[in-house]
């Protein structure tokens, strides 16, 4: 755990290029991405539910789009990446660090919005792995994963990834209309090294030959803490 005494703020997060096995993670460019965002995050075959407990969206039109594309890309907390399928040069996704607070060591993964072919694959968890990498080599303290206490697939997936959960901050937010109880969780520096691990190992060339995974997320993040 860190020593508070000792400790000296974060440095901040900057939009910069990281590369991975599966996909690899730039600042938004509407330029370069929109094409590809709107066609996998709106187009045919897109998830419909994608934009269900996301502040915003869906959109029908192009040009909304576009104008909320360019403001994500404007923004510097919550600071945007597109993921990027290295092999077929696709953006496939966006998500975002937001809450950046380098002072106290603090920051959130957030709007993840993946299209059909991220989800349930690898690429989904290493994008939100080189992520939490990042912000912890910054020198964070706390990682923070929210959401709305319905979504029970953000839920699963923050179980999932390691993140712990805290509670539930009830009536936190009106979104859409509608009351939003919203789920914690966290990842701490003293945690993150075996979570770093396990993440290390599911996305290795052993575990994930071409016919899909070998052990579980879990089962290798298991293994890594009772090193």
């Amino acid at each position: 755990m860190t020593d508070a005494l000792s400790w000296t703020p974060a440095k901040a997060a900057q939009a910069t290029t990281l590369n991975g096995r599966f996909v690899r993670l730039e600042k938004l460019d509407p330029a370069r991405h929109g094409d590809d965002l709107w066609l996998v995050l709106q187009g045919p075959g897109s998830d419909p539910r994608l934009w269900d407990y996301l502040p915003y969206g869906p959109f029908t039109e192009r040009a909304a789009f576009d104008r909320w594309l360019d403001g994500q890309a404007n923004s510097c907390d919550p600071l945007f990446f597109t993921v990027i399928d290295p092999r077929e040069g696709q953006a496939q996704g966006i998500l975002s660090y937001m809450s950046i607070v380098p002072d106290h060591g603090r920051f959130e993964i957030g709007h993840i919005a993946f299209g059909a072919a991220m989800q349930r694959s690898p690429k989904s968890t290493e994008a939100v792995f080189l992520l939490a990498r990042l912000g912890f080599e910054l020198g964070n303290r706390r990682l923070e994963w929210k959401c709305n206490d319905a979504n029970a697939r953000s839920k699963r997936a923050a179980l999932r990834l390691g993140f712990v959960f805290e509670g539930v901050f009830r009536q936190h937010m009106v979104i859409k209309g509608q009351n939003r109880d919203t789920a914690w969780y966290s990842i701490t520096d003293a945690e993150w090294p075996a979570v770093a691990a396990g993440f290390e190992r599911w996305l290795s060339d052993d575990n994930q030959p071409s016919d899909g995974q070998v052990q579980t997320l879990e089962a290798c993040r298991q293994r890594a803490s009772a090193r």
